[in-house]
């Protein structure tokens, strides 16, 4: 699972399919609420805003 950017979408989309060998589901954060979980606020791999969750 990645919380990430716009930007790093396709880097953690290459990521998870090399680690599960399956399409990811791509899931909006902007619009999408959790009641158990609260999504990070950042990128997981630069600074920006976390947008996208790839599970």
């Amino acid at each position: 699972m990645y919380c990430v950017c716009r930007e790093h979408v396709e880097l953690a989309i290459d990521k998870f399919v090399d680690e599960y060998e399956d399409a990811p589901d791509l899931i909006n954060l902007q619009t999408t609420t959790f009641t158990d979980w609260t999504p990070p606020t950042r990128c997981e791999w630069c600074e920006g805003a976390a947008e996208i969750l790839v599970v």
